[in-house]
């Protein structure tokens, strides 16, 4: 139902910087490089970050994320690893969280510009 999401940034080379390596754990790469916005993706661009310099910083409690479905435990590991090692901060660990349907492993971060970022995966076991 979504093609595609985006996300405002106030520096977007600094925002690179964190995107690249956080959506490489989920198997999304650059694929497009414009001056002002950049998207990333598998086949083509499904994930933007989109230049805004005059942004507030995102607020917390304005309860926007976006989720991103990973393949398995470790991509969702992997990609809470990699935002914090990119300048990230973490806004809920990996792990399994309550849900009553479904297992639910994710984790949250926020992106240097306060974007909150999700990874999931439903684990069988």
């Amino acid at each position: 139902m979504i093609d595609h999401v985006s996300v405002g940034v106030r520096d977007l080379e600094r925002a690179a910087r964190f995107y690249e390596p956080t959506l490489a754990a989920l198997g999304l790469n650059r694929l497009v490089t414009r001056p002002a916005t950049i998207g990333f993706g598998k086949a083509y661009p499904e994930f933007w970050i989109n230049l805004r310099a005059a942004m507030a910083h995102v607020a917390h409690e304005s309860g926007t994320h976006i989720c991103l479905r990973a393949k398995s435990t470790t991509e969702v590991d992997a990609f809470h690893a990699a935002a914090l090692a990119s300048g990230g901060l973490s806004d809920g660990p990996p792990g399994l969280r309550p849900h009553d349907r479904v297992r639910y492993y994710a984790a949250f971060v926020l992106d240097p510009d306060g974007n909150r970022i999700e990874a999931v995966t439903f684990p069988s076991q």
